[in-house]
């Protein structure tokens, strides 16, 4: 690795190649649970991978979706990124890569394909990467339910885990995040003639009304309760026999999660003769600050040796895989990606003049991790997330 006076320049030398590997890797399509897509993008990584950390990926495969890890042996810090997008298969044929100055755009450019290539970049420039691990994955926007157990396991092994989504448009690391639940409530009434005899019925629609009302009302200022996908019926002239509707909960603590979860399994049927069933539940528990700042602290400290402006750390309001790593106890930053914003919209975009520095930035904090007396996983005591009946 280049010394850290020379390590910002090599950095930037490497600029047109960082600014090709993104424009290939947004092109790669990546849409959600689609193989083929996921699988060439898989290929394209893990030939980038394979040369920055000197040994193969091992390809794991989990609901039959292509997931890439280096683990070291002695993993001392674990980059962790996924390489799925929320963009429909086919969006680049009208919305590309495209490049406006210094302002790349498409999908996928900031969440969070600018943070993989930034982090092959900074595992380019170190000497070593004996220690360091790389998880790569493909379904956290579909809430990495499948990977998460692997998540989890490599976690575990690593004295630190940095993840590579994006910061925020000015710069900052995120150091919190809200955790989140996720209910699919389904409403179980009786059919009946919608014209001839409604009365026989019981209306599961009506039924699914009053609780998308009241759930709305669970949230606090802090807490967001937010009724998202509403379904009911089947026929136009057939008195609901079903309904469905799936709520989205964020919140700053554990606390307020459970609250919640009480009272959403806690709803009784307003109609007589009508039920009610629950599914789903708290997915991620909060990122707490207690396991990031120490981090941020070595975040500063390395972007002063290399004469990068000061860096502070934000909380943010969404979820990532950085909420099961902290969970457990794990020291985890995240935000280590991309200096951009407006993730999951038309306007989603990555600063590439900030790339270069971000990923000296990361080599260096790495290193520094790494070079830290007892920097391999120690034992700690597990916060694992407590299954909610």
């Amino acid at each position: 690795m280049a010394q850290l006076g020379s390590l910002r320049q090599e950095a930037h030398q490497r600029g047109t190649t960082m600014l090709d590997r993104l424009q290939d890797l947004v092109m790669q399509e990546s849409p959600p649970r689609s193989l083929p897509e996921l699988t060439a993008c898989a290929d394209l990584l893990e030939s980038w991978g394979n040369a920055a950390l000197g040994r193969p990926a091992r390809r794991i495969m989990l609901d039959g979706l292509p997931h890439l890890l280096w683990a070291a042996e002695d993993q001392r810090v674990l980059l962790l990124g996924h390489f799925d997008t929320v963009w429909p298969l086919g969006t680049t044929r009208e919305w590309g890569f495209v490049l406006s100055g210094t302002i790349a755009s498409g999908p996928g450019v900031c969440d969070m394909k600018a943070g993989i290539v930034q982090a092959l970049t900074a595992l380019e420039l170190m000497a070593s990467t004996d220690h360091v691990g790389l998880l790569l994955t493909c379904d956290e926007e579909t809430g990495s339910e499948a990977s998460r157990p692997m998540i989890e396991q490599q976690a575990r092994r690593s004295g630190a885990v940095l993840v590579l989504e994006p910061g925020t448009e000015t710069g900052e690391l995120k150091v919190a995040r809200r955790g989140g639940s996720m209910y699919r409530v389904t409403v179980h009434g009786r059919a009946a003639h919608a014209g001839v005899e409604p009365h026989l019925g019981v209306n599961a629609a009506v039924e699914l009304a009053h609780h998308v009302l009241a759930v709305g009302e669970f949230g606090s200022t802090s807490t967001s309760v937010t009724p998202t996908l509403l379904t009911a019926g089947t026929m136009t002239n057939v008195v609901p026999e079903s309904a469905t509707f799936c709520v989205d909960v964020r919140a700053w603590t554990r606390d307020e999660l459970h609250r919640v979860d009480r009272q959403i399994r806690g709803l009784k049927p307003w109609l007589a003769e009508a039920s009610l069933s629950f599914d789903g539940g708290i997915s991620r528990y909060p990122l707490q600050t207690s396991v990031s700042l120490p981090l941020l602290k070595q975040a500063q400290r390395a972007a002063e040796e290399l004469g990068l402006p000061h860096i502070t750390g934000s909380a943010a309001p969404g979820a990532s895989d950085a909420n099961f790593t902290g969970a457990l106890g794990v020291p985890t930053l995240d935000g280590l990606g991309a200096v951009g914003g407006h993730s999951h919209a038309r306007g989603e975009y990555a600063d590439i003049s900030q790339m270069p520095d971000r990923a000296a930035l990361l080599s260096a904090l790495v290193t520094r991790l790494v070079a830290r007396p007892g920097a391999g996983a120690a034992t700690r005591r597990e916060n694992t997330l407590t299954t909610v009946d």
